[in-house]
């Protein structure tokens, strides 16, 4: 019997044919009208349609396949963001925010084209409250960067995704990173933020000007713009917690029998109350792949990458706390390192781990999974995807921000061979599914972007999907802010062959 649709999914499937045309087909392009309005705002230099550089702008480090805007704008000031979200507001044209493009999840493909704002342009650190511990920047900044800037006030900010991403791109994935475990991720580092919504409109998500540390003043704005993807607004300015240079710093690297006595001495030093600051765990395959990248002599075993921060003093006690742990739990193979430069030649395996995986295969590509999962089940989840990866015959050395819960397996597959690509993919539902099935999350700091959407839905439900979408669609009721990522385009996704065996029901 053929299916019966009712208005609402004829709607959804017509959303869902839109999509998948825009994906298949060349874009539409913009209405001269619409492009002069844009240039008339940002110059002819701001404003581009070039193939190259719409291609440029399509694609990030993710699988995703590069799919263009039709424009590019740089504007240089929050002004001229707002005077050209209002015109993409007016003509219903899509807007994908873009900064560095080192996002892993397919943020800035412009699946249904519309215009790319990159915003490195305004790259500006406004303000520096050395004695509050805050700075505010603009999205051209990058962590980097920043840090730089920051070297004669001994401040500096910890957050460490790896990549030199802008920081406002940084708060709008939450991003983090190795440091985590001591100083949180951006969503616990971020006080303020400047966001142009959809129609043009300014907000100042804990207040114009402000700067306080704490508040009971009403909704959280600031959270609920963390993490977003550029679905809710573009973030144009964002005001960022500092942290004191550490008087001392001291690095070590020590091996261990299995994987569970890694993440066992990872668990009990961060409940015998040490501060860590980095706590990183590398399975065996993985150090075998920085070994030969790196031309490194690490033992082939699984391995933690420990760093303390402190004073003199309670530094050492860290380390003689420490130092215990590992024993009880047969670790072996120290190697410390005190002075900046030592430090960098022992987390140097750390980070080159992407690259090492990537140059096991000649010609490979590499695709990062991301799940994190409560402390007590990191074990588990971890020998079990071990296990799953021989099973599979797939090649994912680990390398996970244990201290928190997050790893990644860094899968290393030949993009042309579609079998393989396959497995991948299934291998990586499972893991996702394994992490969810312990009480944990399918993404700890990559975000959703496009791959997981479905995973996001199993991980909130029903309910929670549907209060996203109401929010979504409260500040962006013409879903033209990066339509498509995070939510699906609609609440109930239909295929093309559902659709088409309603209409042509077998007998």
């Amino acid at each position: 019997m053929a299916a019966v649709f009712t208005s609402q999914m004829w709607q959804a499937v017509i959303c869902d044919c839109f999509l998948i045309s825009s994906c298949l087909t060349p874009q539409r392009m913009l209405s001269s009208e619409v492009l002069q309005a844009l240039e008339t705002v940002t110059g002819s230099s701001g404003l581009s349609v070039a193939t190259a550089v719409r291609e440029q702008h399509g694609r990030d480090e993710s699988f995703h396949r590069c799919h263009p805007p039709e424009a590019v704008v740089w504007p240089q000031s929050v002004e001229q963001v707002s005077s050209l979200a209002g015109i993409c507001y007016k003509h219903n044209v899509p807007i994908i925010p873009f900064g560095t493009g080192t996002g892993v999840e397919g943020g800035v493909v412009a699946w249904m084209g519309g215009v790319c704002f990159n915003l490195t342009k305004m790259d500006k650190v406004v303000d520096v409250n050395a004695e509050d511990f805050d700075v505010t920047v603009e999205p051209g900044v990058t962590r980097k960067s920043l840090n730089y800037y920051l070297r004669d006030t001994g401040l500096w900010f910890p957050i460490d995704p790896g990549a030199d991403a802008s920081l406002c791109g940084m708060a709008a994935t939450s991003a983090s990173g190795t440091n985590a475990v001591r100083y949180g991720t951006m969503r616990e580092n971020v006080i303020n933020l400047q966001v142009v919504l959809a129609d043009g409109r300014v907000v100042h998500t804990a207040g114009k000007h402000r700067r306080f540390r704490k508040s009971a003043a009403g909704y959280n704005l600031t959270n609920l713009f963390v993490g977003s993807e550029g679905t809710l607004g573009l973030i144009t300015q964002v005001t960022l917690r500092l942290h004191g240079n550490p008087e001392a710093i001291v690095s070590a690297v020590c091996s261990f029998p299995s994987v569970q006595a890694a993440v066992d001495s990872t668990v009990q030093t961060l409940q015998s109350g040490v501060p860590i600051a980095r706590i990183e765990f590398l399975d065996d395959v993985m150090i075998g792949a920085c070994n030969s990248y790196s031309k490194l002599n690490y033992t082939e075993a699984s391995t933690l990458f420990l760093e303390f921060h402190g004073t003199e003093r309670s530094v050492e006690e860290q380390i003689h706390v420490t130092k215990g742990i590992v024993k009880e739990n047969s670790g072996s193979d120290f190697s410390w390192a005190r002075d900046a430069e030592t430090r960098s030649r022992l987390w140097q395996a750390r980070h080159d781990a992407w690259y090492a995986a990537q140059a096991m295969w000649p010609g490979c590509k590499i695709y990062s999974t991301d799940v994190c999962v409560p402390l007590s089940k990191l074990p588990e989840v971890i020998v079990a995807t071990k296990e799953d990866l021989v099973k599979s015959k797939l090649t994912g050395p680990i390398a996970g921000h244990v201290g928190d819960g997050n790893f990644h397996c860094l899968m290393v597959l030949d993009p042309e061979d579609k079998e393989e690509s396959r497995r991948v993919q299934e291998f990586t539902s499972r893991l996702a599914r394994r992490a969810l099935a312990m009480q944990g999350t399918c993404t700890g700091e990559h975000g959703i972007g496009l791959g997981k959407r479905q995973l996001l839905i199993e991980e909130m439900g029903d309910t929670g999907i549907q209060l996203m979408r109401d929010i979504k669609a409260t500040l962006d009721p013409k879903n033209i802010m990066n339509p498509g990522k995070v939510l699906r385009l609609h609440s109930n996704p239909l295929t093309i062959t559902t659709l088409i065996c309603s209409l042509f029901p077998v007998s």
